[in-house]
Formats: structure tokens, C-alpha cells, sequence
């Protein structure tokens, strides 16, 4: 079985996403106790920026690791064609 490319990222991705699972808990309780809902805008703009963070470092690693050693082994026309599918998926 093929080790994914963000393995040697794994903790520190591991560890953005909890942080972002308290953000959106946060973002939750300020719904519960009707916050002002710029402030709670606010919050939902921070999410998504580290959401963005998470998706580009996921990207990064696929990129440096899954793409380049297809290249290597003379796959990389699936695997490019792989990424630019995600890449659309992410943007639209």
C-alpha cells in the first residue's frame, strides 16, 4: 500500500485540524448564544482561511510526493491530470 504524500506532515496537519474542529464548535456556540453575526462572520472568514492552509499544504505534499514519483516511474500524465481535477474541485 502506497504511504500518502502528507505522511511525514501528518502531525502537524493532525493538529490544524483539531484546532479548526474547536473553531467551528466556537462558531457554534456563538450561533447558540446569538452572537453579533459579524463577529460570527468573523470566525467563519478564519476557518476557511485555515481550511485553505490545510488544502494547500495537502496539495503541496501531494504535488512533492505522489506527482514526482509518478513522473519518476513515467505515470505522471494520470497524476497530473489527477491534481488538476482536485484543483478544480477545490476552486469551484
Amino acid at each position: 500500500m502506497a504511504v500518502p504524500g502528507y505522511s511525514q506532515d501528518k502531525v502537524s496537519l493532525q493538529a490544524r485540524l483539531a484546532r479548526i474542529e474547536g473553531q467551528v464548535r466556537g462558531i457554534q456556540r456563538m450561533v447558540d448564544e446569538d452572537r453579533y453575526c459579524i463577529d460570527v462572520l468573523t470566525q467563519v472568514t478564519a476557518v476557511k482561511a485555515a481550511l485553505d492552509k490545510v488544502a494547500l499544504a495537502l496539495l503541496g505534499d501531494h504535488v512533492s510526493h505522489c506527482v514526482v514519483d509518478a513522473v519518476r516511474e513515467g505515470n505522471g500524465e494520470q497524476k497530473v491530470k489527477e491534481l488538476t481535477t482536485a484543483i478544480g474541485r477545490y476552486l469551484g
